[in-house]
């Protein structure tokens, strides 16, 4: 079953929309690609899905437990090589305020995130540096 369908708008845009939700995103060409950089580019889609994959994964695993895992966020750098371009490096700092774990769980959750199903289909080339600040 299709998940996805996405069209070329013109002017380096593309719209997608989610088949079950009918939830829609736009993605433009960065402003270094010849773009506008008005949205999302691409590439900022593989960065954000690494984050969000992260963090849903620790959120399931951590609320199975009974955890409150509220206050999980984090920023992503998205780094692009020339020569091919492409995604180089992604650099996640992910930070929990209030963090009520100890620290035998922070590293058991660290793991869980580490190991999302994002993660681990990015290609190995692609570093992936992850801070974690509990």
């Amino acid at each position: 079953m299709k998940t996805v369908e996405s069209k070329y708008l013109g002017g380096l845009r593309t719209s997608s929309v989610h088949l079950k939700s009918k939830n829609t995103y736009q993605t433009d060409a960065p402003i270094d690609n010849n773009g506008k950089g008005e949205t999302f580019s691409p590439t900022d889609t593989v960065a954000t899905a690494l984050g969000a994959c992260m963090m849903t994964v620790m959120a399931i695993a951590g609320e199975k437990k009974g955890f409150d895992m509220s206050g999980m966020h984090l920023a992503t750098e998205k780094v692009m090589s020339a020569n091919p371009r492409r995604i180089a490096a992604l650099k996640v700092d992910f930070y929990w305020d209030d963090c009520p774990l100890n620290d035998e769980q922070k590293e058991w959750i660290k793991e869980i995130g580490l190991n999302c199903p994002v993660a681990l289909s990015l290609h190995p080339e692609l570093k992936q540096e992850i801070s974690f600040h509990f």
